[in-house]
């Protein structure tokens, strides 16, 4: 049992909770439940004989942080405690987006809500929104502030009428926290570079290069290309700051407790804006340690289980989101793990499941993704995931090479494979996307592109082949049907749901030319959508699927992650086949062909979805056909059937 399942246990005590005495009696409930781990993290990071006092001020401001949480919010706390683990419902669907390239600013956002209603959509990640560097910011990663909001995108009374508006409509909504860095503009920053002591111990900052030079014989190049090294020399300074990933982005200093502290403080300012779920970017690097990759550590594990649980004492109806796009040994961690499991985050990345699917796309087997996902660690039952097939970020080939070599293929050569399919340099690929930080010395590289022009749209459109085009739509729809139906969240990139292909413009852009992630991160086309009811446009075909398959899955309680995922095995090597059981209705056969030609698979590899069970699928509402044992896949055709029997 979990500390969220112990506050469940105890929420009859807050049984028609409205009184602000009601909610400082949760409030204390929580905090001597959560007592005794906070206390061991916080003396296992700072060791009790010199940190006791930076303990008493964390204790001091927990309940100054509870007392600013409104109202509103502490009692939203109070009914979720009671719903439990409400986020593995399948009544969820996600969307991420850029406000700016979506609709200018919040107020144009509030105005598409019915947009996303039509879809289907009720659970938002909005691409950072707060005060960021002119000119390179990392789209947005440079952080100015925490919790005001850059005047590009609007005021901070429009997020707030957002978010209410959102609540009435039973939305969630997801924010970033860059838990890792701040921009070198940061308030912290500017004191440090003006000689203040204080702060320059808030960042990594050194007078010479004696101990960057020892980081940086085990510190891995995150930007080798645009951001050789992990260290920056300040000249106001005349100090070296670690800049792991940018040369603007300055690491913060975990090491020293005033830090955590006031970073919890910035965090609850940001979920008091009406933040359901918390995605902790680059929350792998948050630890640092000589000899050591400074990535994963046990340490950095320990701090974000602090900030769960404190988090969990002040404002117990907020989530996090591990952005850990890391080994799948690594990923599975991000959910606790020993006395800590289901202590730590609560959602993170399936970015296992996305890389193989693209890599399933790309050599038409389902070997290797059969391979990974029967590998892969059993996640916490109260955990679950994203599930994604684009996002605003690269395509990182995270998955194990030991199994690429278990099956019989080259590791290396199988990753230049994929890179040179995705990337334009094998004529015969439907694909069109680009290299983004390709590393000459390793040959790593990782791959970017909006879906549809990675799965073929794109150049299909340009040779005017209605055939490959009426493809690479039933491989957009399939590839959501798998993300819809797998254990977790869906979350759709804006623009995905309409096909949108790749867009160049960057390239005339100064600050984002060398940066081909860009390509994928197009205004959303309004005009296109305007046009949404002329059904014989692949934008209509697209949307409507996907719209009908949001509606059939949440339709489907069978879909909600109860860990009841079970992999078939299959003998067609192009043929992905799992169930989502169920104890109380029936369950679903998710069959998925990856190959461009028709395919056939065995009644006997059903399971009791065979002939006798006279299957339907959900997504056509017509019975399965079988010929004689056997029945027949269409190229990248997806079914959900259920047995009627």
């Amino acid at each position: 049992m979990n500390q969220a399942s112990l506050h469940q246990y105890m929420a009859s005590e807050y049984q028609g909770t409205t009184k602000v005495t009601d909610f400082d009696k949760s409030f204390k409930l929580r905090l001597a439940t959560n007592f005794t781990l906070i206390k061991d993290l916080f003396f296992l990071l700072y060791p009790e004989e010199n940190h006791s006092q930076s303990f008493k001020k964390l204790l001091l401001e927990l309940p100054a942080l509870f007392k600013q949480r409104p109202q509103s919010l502490k009692l939203q706390d109070i009914n979720r405690i009671k719903q439990g683990d409400w986020y593995r419902s399948e009544q969820l669907t996600g969307m991420q987006l850029y406000v700016d390239l979506f609709s200018e600013n919040l107020n144009g956002l509030e105005n598409k809500i019915e947009y996303f209603e039509k879809l289907g959509v009720n659970f938002l990640h909005l691409m950072p929104i707060t005060p960021r560097p002119k000119g390179q910011n990392d789209g947005g990663y440079a952080v100015n502030s925490y919790h005001e909001v850059d005047k590009r995108f609007g005021k901070k009374k429009e997020l707030l009428k957002f978010t209410e508006k959102m609540r009435a409509k039973n939305m969630y909504l997801m924010l970033d926290f860059v838990a890792n860095h701040t921009s070198n503009e940061f308030p912290w920053a500017k004191k440090a570079m003006a000689g203040n002591a204080k702060y320059q111990d808030y960042y990594y900052t050194f007078p010479d290069r004696t101990i960057p030079n020892a980081f940086e014989r085990t510190l891995p190049e995150i930007f080798p290309m645009t951001s050789p090294g992990n260290f920056t020399y300040n000249v106001e300074m005349q100090k070296w700051v670690m800049t792991v990933f940018n040369q603007y982005q300055w690491d913060l200093n975990y090491s020293n407790p005033e830090v955590l502290i006031e970073m919890l403080g910035n965090l609850l300012k940001l979920v008091n804006l009406g933040v359901d779920m918390v995605r902790l970017d680059a929350l792998a690097f948050m630890w640092k340690k000589l000899g050591t990759q400074s990535q994963n550590l046990p340490e950095t594990h320990a701090l974000i289980s602090l900030f769960r649980l404190c988090l969990q004492v002040i404002a117990p109806g907020v989530l996090f989101l591990a952005e850990a796009i890391v080994a799948p040994k690594e990923i599975i961690k991000y959910f606790g793990t020993g006395p800590m499991q289901g202590n730590e985050c609560e959602i993170a990345y399936n970015a296992t499941l996305m890389a193989l699917l693209w890599d399933a796309i790309a050599t038409k087997k389902t070997i290797l993704l059969y391979k990974n996902l029967y590998k892969l660690p059993k996640k916490p039952s109260e955990a679950t995931w994203i599930n994604y097939i684009r996002c605003h970020d690269d395509i990182g080939l995270g998955f194990d090479d030991r199994y690429i070599d278990e099956i019989g293929w080259n590791a290396k050569t199988h990753r230049k494979f994929l890179l040179n399919y995705y990337c334009q340099n094998l004529e015969w690929s439907p694909a069109k996307g680009e290299i983004f930080m390709y590393n000459p010395k390793t040959g790593d590289g990782r791959i970017t592109g909006s879906c549809a022009s990675l799965l073929g749209l794109e150049k299909a459109i340009e040779q005017n082949n209605t055939a490959k085009i009426d493809q690479a739509i039933d491989k957009i729809i399939m590839m959501h049907g798998i993300i819809l139906s797998y254990g977790g969240i869906p979350l759709i990139y804006a623009g995905d749901e309409i096909g949108t292909l790749n867009d160049y413009s960057y390239l005339d852009d100064e600050n984002k030319k060398k940066d081909s992630r860009w390509v994928n991160r197009p205004k959303q086309d309004w005009e296109t959508i305007g046009t949404l009811d002329n059904k014989k446009t692949h934008q209509s075909k697209i949307f409507f699927a996907l719209q009908k398959l949001i509606r059939l899955r949440k339709e489907s309680p069978t879909l909600a992650d109860n860990n009841n995922i079970v992999l078939y095995d299959n003998p067609n090597p192009h043929v992905l086949v799992y169930e989502r059981t169920s104890e109380k209705d029936k369950g679903i056969l998710v069959i998925c062909n990856f190959d461009e030609g028709k395919q056939v698979i065995e009644e006997s590899t059903m399971g009791p979805y065979g002939i006798k069970a006279e299957p339907k699928d959900l997504i056509s509402g017509r019975p399965l056909k079988f010929v004689g044992s056997k029945l027949v896949l269409k190229p990248y055709q997806l079914l959900w059937c259920q047995r009627q029997q």
